[in-house]
């Protein structure tokens, strides 16, 4: 009996790798991360695994691409070390009002989640092209909302970005603040959102506290809580 479970759990192995051999890459979670992968579940699991080098090598094909334009920066010590950072220029098309640091995985992710969501949302429900986007920071050496007893946030390791205004080539800004409470933007704003959850751990908007009514929390940590 021992011996023929080994085989049938042999031949269920084998059958699991051969499936894996045959499955497109963006679906294989062994096989490495492309820039054009889709978004989803096994994107964002493999943007979570990435080696500081894989990561890297990435980054770099990103801004070969124009997808991203961005510049290493030096590691730092104090009570909030940063190793591995960038500063964040503009997103290609999509300028910043400010220049931001942020870990390799921030940044790629974010580049993604620009090109492949961000942009096409708004073409979509906006009718306009996406030009720029306001954002409020991203470093900040602080604990989360500020409490001596709470864990360190994102922000204090440059993995999280706070985003508050989208601009459109009309001329038209739309903040979160107003955008959301507004009938015909809070679809538009729902849906990229949403669309955060392919790239980045926790996507948080005015919905999950007040703290967040006037920006969204695009961070690194966890898996998948967008709201």
């Amino acid at each position: 009996m021992r011996g023929k479970s080994l085989i049938a759990l042999s031949s269920v192995l084998a059958l699991i790798f051969i499936g894996y051999r045959y499955l497109p890459s963006y679906y294989n979670p062994f096989a490495p991360l492309q820039l054009n992968d889709p978004p989803g579940r096994m994107t964002q699991y493999k943007l979570r695994r990435l080696s500081p080098q894989a990561c890297t090598a990435l980054l770099t094909q990103a801004r070969q691409q124009q997808m991203i334009s961005a510049r290493p920066v030096a590691d730092s010590q104090g009570d909030c070390p940063l190793s591995n950072v960038v500063r964040v220029q503009d997103f290609g098309a999509v300028k910043l009002n400010n220049s931001f640091l942020a870990s390799c995985p921030l940044a790629l992710s974010s580049a993604l989640f620009v090109q492949q969501q961000a942009r096409p949302l708004t073409e979509r429900f906006m009718g306009s092209a996406l030009v720029r986007i306001d954002h409020l920071g991203s470093y900040a050496c602080r604990n989360i909302y500020n409490r001596a007893d709470a864990r360190r946030s994102e922000h204090a390791s440059a993995d999280a970005l706070d985003i508050s205004a989208f601009h459109l080539a009309t001329g038209q800004q739309v903040t979160v603040l107003n955008g959301w409470r507004q009938a015909r933007t809070q679809p538009w704003l729902r849906a990229m959102l949403s669309a955060s959850c392919g790239y980045y751990g926790n996507g948080l908007g005015p919905e999950y506290n007040a703290a967040h009514a006037n920006h969204f929390h695009l961070g690194m940590r966890g898996f998948g809580l967008c709201r």
